[in-house]
């Protein structure tokens, strides 16, 4: 029987990966939940096909938009995925230990966090992002997303349910959670400059400003974090490649930061502030 869980998604003409996501849980949550933001491809089609619960919205920002999929979901279990994550079927079998019928879970554990894994040539890389543990797997209305876009984050809030005074905990589940964010790097450079230029706003939006020597010193401490401390090297060329995206976008981002503080600095000059 499936577990008492919902799965939440948000998507948007993400037909080349959401069928391995409905794949990775089918038959392991009652409900669906996909929050679709205006798909033009096969992905509607797709997730019919697997019984989803579908909605239409407005996009709103990922911290936003991935709120909603939550506050739509009606199990007392939420597993958030997006629409390029896929459960591994060691994480499949952490869940239905985590979650089932006969799982003695602590009551102050209200979240489980999974390890997530870059799926890149035909591999996964098991050193460059790693480990990369999200929280993903919560109680119904004990978590909530934060964070500045594209940059979101789930975190509980701070009362475990029904237990007055004592502080919600969050456990690990052992597992895999499967990430194609990108099917080759020209790709996934295409979309770090879109990502840059959300989190250059988000951040200039939230008062904070270019800088010289970010744009300077950051790039490259972001490749040697990579390469020396998550041993990225270990990956092979694929991992040198990694690491020198994760320095292209942290480039990208600076500097899209600081054309927004020098942009807004001129608007503030003309209006005399």
């Amino acid at each position: 029987m499936p577990l008492p869980l919902s799965v939440a998604i948000v998507c948007r003409n993400n037909e080349a990966t959401i069928g391995r996501t409905l794949d990775s849980v089918k038959g392991l949550a009652r409900e669906i939940v996909a929050l679709d933001s205006g798909s033009t491809d096969r992905t509607i089609e797709i997730l019919e096909s697997h019984g989803a619960r579908i909605e239409s919205i407005e996009w709103m920002g990922h911290v936003k938009t991935k709120q909603a999929a939550l506050d739509a979901c009606t199990k007392p279990w939420i597993l958030c995925l997006d629409s390029d994550e896929s459960v591994e079927p060691d994480l499949r079998t952490s869940i239905e230990h985590a979650i089932g019928r006969d799982s003695e879970l602590d009551p102050l554990i209200t979240g489980f966090r999974v390890n997530r894994k870059v799926w890149y040539a035909g591999r996964f890389l098991n050193h460059a992002w790693q480990p990369e543990k999200r929280l993903r797997l919560v109680q119904r209305n004990a978590a909530r997303w934060t964070g500045l876009d594209p940059h979101d984050r789930l975190e509980l809030l701070p009362t475990a349910g029904g237990i007055s005074g004592r502080q919600a905990r969050v456990a690990d589940l052992v597992g895999t959670l499967r990430h194609d964010s990108f099917a080759d790097m020209t790709d996934h450079l295409h979309n770090q400059v879109r990502h840059a230029r959300t989190s250059a706003q988000s951040l200039a939006d939230a008062g904070k400003r270019g800088s010289y020597l970010a744009l300077l010193v950051s790039p490259a401490g972001a490749f040697v974090k990579q390469m020396i401390f998550k041993r990225a090297f270990l990956d092979g060329p694929r991992g040198w490649t990694a690491a020198g995206a994760t320095a292209a976008a942290t480039l990208m981002k600076h500097l899209a930061l600081i054309e927004r503080t020098r942009i807004k600095d001129a608007d503030a000059h003309r209006r005399g502030d």
